[in-house]
């Protein structure tokens, strides 16, 4: 079976960086396949695999092996990267965006869009990292402290862990979608001629923000979910 490209970059981080060149949604969208991305997008298929066999053949950095890694430490390493990140940017991206629109919102009336669309995203992500904290994470836990332990899979209020990690990536294709607009709007995080130094450091921020999110997410929908998902199988069949 043909790998998806969400899967590619679980195995390699570095081939994250060509689907980011090419404009490829491989944390949101890490469900198709290169051939299927090449068709859409009218791509180069032997060009783009090229570009992967290129960047993989380079010597390793210090990226941790994430698909190896115990589930429950990855738990521990997503809440503490990058939702403790989310957190801590928040409010100073808010900060600076009020400003931003307060100065600059005349002559760039797209920034209240920008800020409108980061709002938005500010409280719906606070509401989907709770729910992750205090639902789906500790059941997961509790799933792999089962199955070291070898004792019965009890039965969830939810019923099977498919359908709250469905919730979860229904929320990160919203927030996927946010940021693509956001993205759009700010010419990709280009400030104008006329910018400030203000100007420039939000929109290097809010650059450093979606790609944080999309390793978060990433991690979550191409790594933690399948084997969550893969667990909860093995432990029902016990």
């Amino acid at each position: 079976m043909e790998k998806t490209i969400g899967q590619m970059v679980a195995e390699d981080y570095r081939t994250a960086q060509i689907f980011k060149n090419h404009k490829i949604d491989f944390c949101c969208k890490g469900n198709r396949t290169l051939k299927e991305i090449a068709d859409r997008k009218g791509l180069d298929l032997k060009g783009l695999i090229q570009e992967l066999d290129i960047v993989q053949q380079q010597d390793q950095d210090d990226q941790p092996d994430f698909k190896t890694w115990p589930l429950d430490l990855l738990i521990d390493y997503i809440e503490k990267k990058h939702h403790r990140y989310v957190e801590q940017q928040i409010p100073i991206l808010k900060q600076y965006l009020v400003k931003l629109c307060k100065v600059h919102g005349d002559r760039h009336p797209e920034l209240h869009q920008i800020s409108e669309y980061f709002h938005t995203s500010a409280g719906e992500l606070a509401m989907h990292m709770k729910k992750e904290e205090l639902v789906l994470f500790p059941w997961v836990r509790k799933m792999v402290n089962g199955s070291s332990k070898g004792s019965p899979m009890e039965q969830s209020h939810f019923g099977t862990v498919k359908n709250p990690i469905k919730m979860m990536m229904e929320e990160h294709d919203n927030e996927g979608e946010r940021f693509r607009k956001i993205a759009d709007l700010s010419n990709d995080y280009t400030p104008p001629a006329d910018a400030c130094n203000t100007y420039r450091v939000t929109f290097s921020l809010l650059q450093e923000f979606e790609e944080d999110l999309h390793r978060h997410i990433h991690l979550e929908n191409n790594i933690l979910f399948p084997k969550a998902e893969t667990l909860e199988s093995k432990l029902s069949n016990k």
